[in-house]
Formats: C-alpha cells, structure tokens, sequence
C-alpha cells in the first residue's frame, strides 16, 4: 500500500486573519504538549454534512461533495501539515442503508484504520433533524462495538446545517438545547454509558454551518446566529478532548476482530463443572449407594 500523501496545510491561509490566528495558537498549544500528529475519524449517517465539515476544518475542497453523491464510498483519509504539525483527518461512508445499519461499511472503516490512531471521533448529525430514534440509537452502539466505549472519551457530537429558524415558540439556544439533549441521550444508551459515568464521558456538542451562506462577523469569520465564530469553536473543542488526559484509541487486529468466540465462556467452566458435581454427580452416587443398600438387605429384613 503507497504511503499517505501529507502535503502543506496551504488551506489555512484562505481562513480570514482573526480564525488563522486562533487556529495557530490552538496548534502551538498542542504541539507544546507534545503533540505533533491529531487524527480525527469522522462518522455518522449519509447526507448529514460528513464531508462538507472536512473541508471546512481543512479551508479547502479536500473531499468530493455532490449533490447527487451524499457521500465517499470508501474511507478517505486527507493529510496537512503545518510547521511540524500534521493533521489527519478520516472521512467515512455513511453508516446506513436501507434503514438499517451498514455492516459492509462498518468494516471497510474498520479495515481502513488498521494500526492507527484515533485521537478524536466527530460524530456528525444535522441540527435540523427534528427527532432521533431506534436507529441512531443502532448507529452508537454498532461504533460502540467497533471501536470499544472508551472512543467516546474523545467524542464529539457534531451538529451541521446550523443557520436555521427553530420552530415557532422555541428560541435558537432552546432549540439547540433540545436537540443535543436528545441525541446525547440516545448516545449514552446507544454505548451503555451508566449514570455513575457520565460525569467522567460527558460529550461536547459542537453546532456547525458548512453552507457558503453561512453568516459573518466583522472580521469575516463564518458565525453562528449565537455570534459565534464556529471554526476556532471546532478546533478548540477539539483541541480540549485531546488534552482532556484520555487516551487515543488505537485500532489494532484484535480491536477489529472483537473478542475471541473461542474463548466466550471459558471463564465459566469451573464454575459449570462445580455445579455438576456437587448437583448431579454427588446425587446421583448418593441415589446408587440408596440402591445398593437396599438391595443388599434380606428380603423379610
């Protein structure tokens, strides 16, 4: 397999000055902790943005967006580098077909990022979908079981198409707080967070608008209708999850293949065996022991 082209971050000079600047202190912030590569897996269903949000962060049509073509067919991973920072980023094929989830694709990603790194999951859904289900619900526990609960420690709930007019009655904030309350509820079933571990795997939201009619502020930088500057939000957030002391999943062979089926049960085996002796082999010596004694006594005994 050809190595990875890692080719000059050129993309973050199209940001205007003030999101340049922050972008680079947020790079210098970790390169002072000692980190030099950041690799972020993006996942969720078709269609909600995946792709646009990629070539977003990046400042560049990195990754082929269509109309007609919701999303990559395959994983794609696109590489920049940047004074002695390199950024990685994994887009994926949607999760779902048919209504149900897609396995093929599940382990095409799963293939792809054999021997790498994550060190943070976006999880992209659209702020304008106006309830979750039994399917998103599917979706998190089928990463959940890819990639183990922990990839959530470094998960963020990324949420696109975020210029829009909530519904009658609810404010933007209430909206947007219904809404990631919802999907973040779903998340935590979905990979068997418990309520004691909430605290410790609480998830970000992040709100995004990849739209070229996104509005701007004064120094041109692409906003929310909070006010805020959502790119240097982005990578701030994500900048915090890498720092946040949790560890970068790395998906190894054994990570791919899950447990062992071989060896499903064998923790039990002592205990099955225990079990039988003494609730069916001690029984039944006892009742054959009955059986000797009786037929040994004489008959007008």
């Amino acid at each position: 397999m050809a190595s990875q082209i890692i080719r000059e971050w050129a993309g973050i000079q199209q940001f205007p000055a003030a999101t340049q600047s922050r972008l680079l202190e947020l790079l210098g912030k970790l390169k002072q902790e000692n980190v030099n590569t950041l690799t972020i897996l993006v996942m969720g269903k078709g269609g909600v943005g995946k792709s646009s949000t990629v070539n977003s962060i990046i400042g560049e049509r990195a990754v082929a967006v269509s109309a007609f073509q919701s999303e990559t067919p395959r994983p794609v991973m696109v590489s920049r580098s940047r004074a002695g920072f390199t950024l990685n980023i994994i887009d994926t094929p949607g999760l779902v077909e048919g209504g149900y989830v897609n396995d093929q694709s599940l382990d095409l990603i799963k293939k792809f990022l054999l021997n790498k790194t994550i060190d943070v999951l976006l999880y992209v859904d659209r702020l304008d979908a106006y309830r979750v289900d039994n399917l998103d619900k599917q979706i998190v526990k089928a990463i959940t079981d890819s990639f183990g609960k922990q990839i959530w420690r470094r998960g963020i709930v990324v949420l696109t198409h975020a210029q829009l007019s909530p519904p009658d009655g609810l404010t933007y904030d209430e909206f947007t707080s219904r809404r990631s309350d919802a999907l973040l509820k779903i998340v935590r079933m979905g990979a068997r967070i418990r309520k004691q571990e909430m605290q410790a795997a609480s998830i970000p939201v992040v709100l995004v608008e990849n739209s070229g009619r996104c509005n701007k502020n004064e120094s041109e930088e692409k906003i929310l209708p909070s006010g805020t500057a959502w790119i240097p939000n982005l990578v701030q957030t994500i900048t915090d999850a890498v720092l946040s002391g949790s560890k970068g999943i790395l998906v190894d062979q054994k990570l791919i293949e899950g447990p062992n089926p071989n060896n499903r049960g064998k923790l039990l085996i002592p205990f099955i065996l225990a079990f039988q002796y003494f609730f069916v082999v001690k029984r039944i010596q006892k009742a054959i022991k009955n059986d000797i004694a009786r037929e040994s006594r004489p008959s007008w005994a």
